[in-house]
C-alpha cells in the first residue's frame, strides 16, 4: 500500500542549503546541491568526523526501530524529518522485523518529497505513507488523511525524531511541539530522540552552530540534562540519554577478530545524545 500526501511544493530553491541534502551529502548520496555542500564541508572543517558521526546516527536508526518491534511490539511508526531515501529506512527495517509494520513519514524538503516513492515500496501486509508538512505545525501532520488513514493512533505508535530537533531554538517551542505529538498517541507509545550537543566539544560545535546560522539554518545544540528533559512524565528506556555510538550498540560479529584488540570505540567520538522513552 504506497501512497503520498502534502501540499506540493512550487520549486526548489537549490541556492540554499538545506539540512536534509546536508545530511544526504554526509552520507554519501547525490541528491545534494552547491549550497548543501559547501555548508557540509563548512560543518566539516569544525568537525572533520562528521560524516562518521552522520553514519553513526543512522545506524542508531536500525537499532532503535528493531528494538521496538520486536523488544516493544509497536508496529506503528511516525518519522518525522525523515531525510533524503537511504538505506536502512524505518519502513524497510520495520517491515523485515514484522510485515504488518505502517509507516508515516513527514518531511519539509521538496527533494525528499520528490524521492517518495522509494520511501513507499511496503509489503503487501503493512503501509508506508509521505506526508509533506513541516514539524513546526504539528496540528497539520496529525490531522492530514495521510496520517490518519494510515496510522491507528489509540494504539502504541512510535515517534522518530531524529537528528531534527536541533532545528528548534527555544527549549520551550521544543516541548510544545512534543507536547501535541505525544499528547496525539497512547499510553506504551515511544518517543525516540538524537541530539547534537556541544557537550563533549564545545568550541567544535560552536563553530558548526555559526557555520550553520550563516547559511540561515537555525541550529541549537543541547545538552544532556536538556535531552532527558524533553522525556519528562515519560520511562527512558535503558541505558537512558546515551552517547548515540552507546546506546544499545550491536554487539560486535561472531568470528571478527579486531586488527588492535585493545582498541575501543570512544562513545563521546560522535557528537549526539540519543535516548528512548515509553509514555505511561
Amino acid at each position: 500500500m504506497n501512497q503520498q500526501s502534502g501540499r506540493l511544493p512550487v520549486e526548489i530553491d537549490t541556492t540554499v542549503a538545506h539540512e536534509a541534502r546536508v545530511y544526504d551529502y554526509w552520507l554519501g548520496g547525490k541528491d545534494n546541491f552547491e549550497a548543501d555542500r559547501a555548508l557540509g564541508e563548512a560543518i566539516a572543517e569544525h568537525i572533520p568526523t562528521i560524516k562518521t558521526m552522520a553514519r553513526a546516527n543512522r545506524a542508531f536508526v536500525g537499532r532503535a526501530v528493531r528494538y521496538l518491534v520486536q523488544e516493544c511490539g509497536i508496529r506503528q511508526f511516525l518519522d518525522v524529518g525523515t531525510g533524503i531515501p537511504t538505506s536502512g529506512n524505518v519502513h524497510e527495517v520495520a517491515q523485515r522485523a514484522e510485515p504488518r509494520c505502517r509507516v508515516v513519514y513527514v518531511d519539509n524538503d521538496p527533494i525528499v518529497l520528490a524521492h517518495a516513492r522509494a520511501l513507499m515500496t511496503s509489503t503487501d501486509e503493512g503501509a508506508t505513507k509521505f506526508l509533506f508538512a513541516d514539524l513546526h505545525d504539528p496540528d497539520s501532520i496529525l490531522s492530514d488523511p495521510a496520517l490518519t488513514g494510515t496510522l491507528d493512533l489509540t494504539q502504541p505508535t512510535a515517534v522518530m525524531l531524529v537528528a531534527v530537533l536541533m532545528y528548534f531554538r527555544e527549549n520551550d517551542e521544543v516541548q510544545q511541539v512534543l507536547g501535541k505529538l505525544m499528547d496525539a498517541v497512547p499510553s506504551g507509545s515511544y518517543l525516540t530522540i538524537t541530539h547534537p550537543t556541544a557537550d563533549f566539544d564545545p568550541e567544535a560545535m560552536a563553530g558548526v552552530v555559526a557555520s550553520a546560522e550563516r547559511s540561515g539554518i537555525p541550529f541549537q545544540p543541547r545538552s544532556e540534562s536538556e535531552v532527558a528533559e524533553l522525556f519528562d512524565g515519560m520511562d527512558l528506556v535503558e541505558p537512558g540519554v546515551a552517547p548515540v555510538l552507546a546506546w544499545r550498540p550491536d554487539p560486535e560479529p561472531a568470528g571478527v577478530t579486531k586488527l588492535h584488540p585493545d582498541h575501543q570505540v570512544d562513545p563521546h567520538s560522535a557528537y549526539y545524545w540519543a535516548a528512548m522513552g515509553r509514555k505511561r
